[in-house]
């Protein structure tokens, strides 16, 4: 007999520990989840501790409701490793790794070796299907998007997936499965154009985020936006939903291919749109 999903998951894992995965593994460990941090080398999780430490002390200083909280508490909570057999008791596991249909393809099938049936995979994409990633496991009705539920996925899986939101103070919006969804579909083609604005001369970086600052109300702007996502995470996005939809909209712009080549790719390299100094934005290149 399958077990059944655990619709109240409390011990999660994450997999890859990038920009996203630092974030979703911080968030759950504040609201009282067990972590298991997961990717390829010591350096990258030594990275994304140190990262996550000096969050948590800026945290109360931004957020009242975590005033009280303990950082070296939350800290406990997370246990970095590069070893997969530790996801074998694990309720849910989110998946961040890079926007490469090869890494997920090869990642999902020992994922579903290692982890028990009731497990529920959340992929975290940009724009690859999440039927298609479905398939490659022998538990396709418990896949699920991160931020967007896959039709396909069984009613149980959809309730374990928007209660683990609930407990980190999220809330979900269920959509179809199409690649891209619905925020990266948009999003990319806009972050590609204001990049092919800067490529053409109209206005440098500062100028165009200023202007949806200040004029369209947006919190950051799309060139701001782009560094903190990651110039090659564009780009790969970009390449998965012009090979999905055949549609030349979605060709990356040469500065974008570009400013990949030489590894001028945002925030985590220090240059991107903008130079960074430690973790403040710097001058508009």
């Amino acid at each position: 007999m399958v077990e059944d999903v655990c619709v109240n998951p409390r011990n999660v894992a994450v997999v890859g520990a990038g920009t996203i995965g630092v974030g979703v593994a911080q968030s759950l460990a504040q609201s009282g989840h067990r972590v298991i941090l997961l990717d390829l080398t010591h350096e990258i999780l030594s990275k994304a501790m140190t990262t996550i430490r000096d969050n948590l002390k800026l945290a109360a200083f931004f957020d009242a409701r975590l005033r009280g909280m303990d950082p070296a508490e939350v800290l406990d909570r997370i246990q970095p490793t590069q070893d997969y057999a530790c996801l074998a008791d694990v309720d849910l596991v989110v998946e961040n790794i890079t926007e490469s249909w090869e890494a997920k393809a090869e990642l999902y099938p020992h994922m579903d070796r290692i982890c028990r049936p009731a497990c529920v995979f959340a992929v975290n994409t940009s724009a690859i299907s999440i039927g298609r990633l479905a398939a490659t496991t022998q538990r396709p009705d418990r896949v699920v998007g991160i931020h967007f539920m896959n039709p396909l996925c069984s009613a149980q899986t959809i309730e374990a997936a928007t209660a683990l939101l609930r407990q980190m103070g999220k809330r979900g919006i269920v959509v179809n499965d199409s690649p891209g969804f619905v925020a990266n579909r948009v999003l990319m083609l806009t972050l590609n154009e204001t990049i092919s604005v800067v490529q053409d001369g109209v206005a440098d970086a500062s100028a165009v985020d200023d202007i949806f600052v200040n004029c369209f109300g947006h919190t950051m702007g799309p060139l701001a936006t782009a560094d903190l996502i990651g110039l090659d995470t564009i780009l790969l996005t970009l390449e998965v939903l012009q090979a999905s939809y055949a549609d030349a909209k979605f060709q990356p712009c040469e500065l974008l291919k570009q400013m990949v080549k030489e590894g001028r790719l945002g925030r985590k390299t220090g240059s991107g749109f903008y130079r960074y100094a430690g973790r403040e934005k710097g001058s508009s290149l």
